[in-house]
């Protein structure tokens, strides 16, 4: 009987690896379709369940059970259009908006993120032993915000899709699970609706996490939260060519990050001339809200460049680093709202 189960899941495995090709035209086709649903009126609530986790998932889910299908296309793709949705990004921030937290809460963002950065680096590379370049990613994402920063550094990094995956999959976990336990344990320390946001926007990953988790404590506690966040995604830029420069290997030229200045120029445009009217304000919504659902899809080309053998010698360490260093900075971050 047990051999009859291993040798029917062995024709089934057998059978999608053959139209494995099929099958990742046909996802790709599908996620598109209800991605891009969002811009039909009426619509928008069938498009609501195609986020960049639920993209990586099938990416990831379509690698493992399917193999690699079209590898030549997805790395190219996944390369050029993961530059394309940063500069995209550019057009949903507000330079003044980033800095108007004030002396002290960008004293505190340029201690976080670099605290965060050399802790990163203590767990992964010194104690677990993690890669340089996934232990790196992660880091980047606890420290900034997440996956837009992952986004921005692994290129400049030339980072392996198998590592952009690896370091995106355990941030989206971990943004999932804040979501849902930051609110909870806000309540149950009675924190003020400053607190809160503070907390949240050092402790928690990607910009939307901490806007959901902000709105679901307070119109304050949002507020609060979605400034503090945007000035510390301003450190896309700075961490970019710092990286650059790290990782410059012997006898090899920097690579200049060239997207970054494009991103540059989209927050600075987005400032000065797109949001001082509602017209302009709309075609820069418009424009990020177009490059989040590429970098969507792009979430999907990463997870489909993963392979079994990656993930076996990858192993359970990086999402270990990344869980002890999202407790160490939530807990250093609350003992910092409350002792100083």
């Amino acid at each position: 009987m047990a051999s009859n189960q291993v040798l029917a899941k062995s024709i089934s495995m057998a059978s999608l690896q053959r139209n494995n090709k099929t099958i990742y035209v046909s996802l790709l086709i599908i996620l598109s379709f209800f991605l891009f649903l969002d811009y039909v009126p009426g619509m928008q609530a069938y498009s609501a369940w195609v986020t960049p986790p639920v993209a990586l998932f099938l990416g990831l889910a379509f690698a493992l059970s399917c193999g690699q299908a079209h590898p030549k296309f997805n790395k190219k793709t996944s390369k050029y259009l993961l530059q394309y949705s940063v500069v995209g990004l550019g057009f949903g921030m507000n330079l003044q908006a980033s800095l108007a937290s004030g002396k002290e809460g960008m004293e505190f963002t340029i201690i976080s993120v670099v605290g965060t950065l050399l802790i990163g680096w203590l767990i992964g590379r010194k104690f677990l032993k993690v890669d340089r370049d996934t232990s790196y990613l992660i880091s980047s994402g606890t420290a900034i915000c997440g996956g837009s920063a992952i986004a921005a550094v692994g290129p400049v990094l030339k980072a392996k899709d198998s590592e952009m995956s690896v370091a995106l999959g355990t941030i989206f976990i971990l943004n999932a699970i804040a979501l849902f336990i930051f609110p909870a344990i806000g309540h149950a320390l009675n924190m003020s609706q400053q607190e809160f946001g503070t907390w949240a926007a050092i402790a928690i990953h990607d910009t939307s996490s901490v806007v959901g988790a902000g709105a679901a404590y307070g119109e304050e506690a949002l507020k609060i939260a979605t400034t503090i966040k945007l000035t510390r995604a301003l450190w896309i830029i700075p961490l970019a060519f710092v990286t650059s420069f790290i990782f410059k290997s012997k006898g090899q030229k920097i690579s200049i990050p060239w997207f970054i200045f494009f991103f540059v120029l989209a927050m600075v445009f987005n400032t000065y001339v797109l949001d001082t009217t509602e017209t302009g304000a709309l075609i820069g919504a418009g424009i990020n809200s177009f490059a989040r659902k590429t970098l969507t899809i792009t979430l999907f080309f990463i997870g489909a460049s993963l392979s079994r053998d990656v993930l076996k010698a990858v192993g359970i360490k990086p999402l270990i680093q990344g869980v002890l260093l999202w407790v160490v900075i939530s807990i250093s971050t609350l003992v910092y709202i409350y002792w100083f």
